[in-house]
């Protein structure tokens, strides 16, 4: 794996029971898959966690959230395997996210591209900035957001995945997303979203861990079998990301940049 993909960094710290995880990444706040790894890694690490009772997870920076897959690692896998392996990265993370018995608030500062916008899906609550437009960008370089598909669709409905899905190369604003319910509150500066972000951490770190740890399964009911619906979606964008048309459509978008 080339330098730059290794750079950035996934770091976690536990005050008054609450577990701040915070995932940075130079380029925008990308996600190759050392940084998946270790993201998948600190969220069931803190959701085994006796002194964690709610977990904060966030991006550093203050422009951009996540812009999702790294193109640098898209652009490097040649076969299948590769693929498939990159991408069960995404589905390690959801499923993380899925059957961690903390509750999980998203912490989105900006701007959700691809894999960005099914993290914030994932989370069981996502508080926004007015800057954190939304995109699944997936189609526009030859794959599709297989993997996060169905944590965004659960979230906002078939109606609204497939909008995202289907015009990859569009926007759709912060408002847009807080009336689909991808984003449960969206506020006009960061400094009032951190409010938000602490107010109701603080409340859940004060609430009964049983009655959130049911509460999750009760949210996540009739996804018991994602351990291997993501995994057969990863093998989807796996044999995608190898073809020509991808591989052409990635040259292209890193050349963008």
């Amino acid at each position: 794996m080339s330098t730059d993909l290794l750079q950035g960094y996934v770091k976690a710290e536990t005050i008054n029971s609450i577990t701040t995880i915070e995932f940075f990444h130079p380029q925008s706040n990308s996600l190759p898959s050392n940084i998946l790894q270790q993201l998948a890694l600190a969220i069931r690490v803190a959701g085994k966690n006796d002194n964690t009772k709610v977990i904060i997870m966030k991006s550093g920076g203050d422009r951009v959230f996540c812009a999702g897959a790294s193109f640098d690692e898209l652009s490097s896998i040649t076969t299948e395997e590769a693929g498939l392996d990159f991408f069960s990265g995404f589905a390690h993370v959801i499923n993380a996210i899925r059957t961690c018995e903390k509750m999980i608030i998203a912490r989105v500062q900006g701007k959700c591209v691809g894999g960005g916008v099914g993290l914030a899906a994932a989370a069981d609550y996502a508080i926004a900035t007015k800057f954190a437009d939304v995109k699944l960008s997936e189609l526009a370089v030859g794959i599709g957001p297989f993997v996060v598909g169905p944590a965004i669709e659960r979230k906002i409905g078939s109606g609204g995945f497939n909008a995202l899905a289907v015009d990859a190369a569009s926007w759709r604003s912060s408002e847009w997303a807080r009336n689909m319910g991808l984003f449960a509150e969206v506020h006009d500066t960061a400094e009032e979203m951190d409010l938000a972000v602490n107010r109701l951490a603080s409340s859940l770190a004060n609430s009964s861990p049983d009655a959130m740890a049911d509460l999750k399964k009760v949210f996540w009911k009739g996804t018991e079998h994602w351990d291997l619906l993501l995994e057969e979606r990863a093998a989807i964008s796996g044999r995608l990301v190898i073809g020509i048309h991808a591989k052409e459509a990635i040259r292209a978008a890193k050349t963008k940049k």
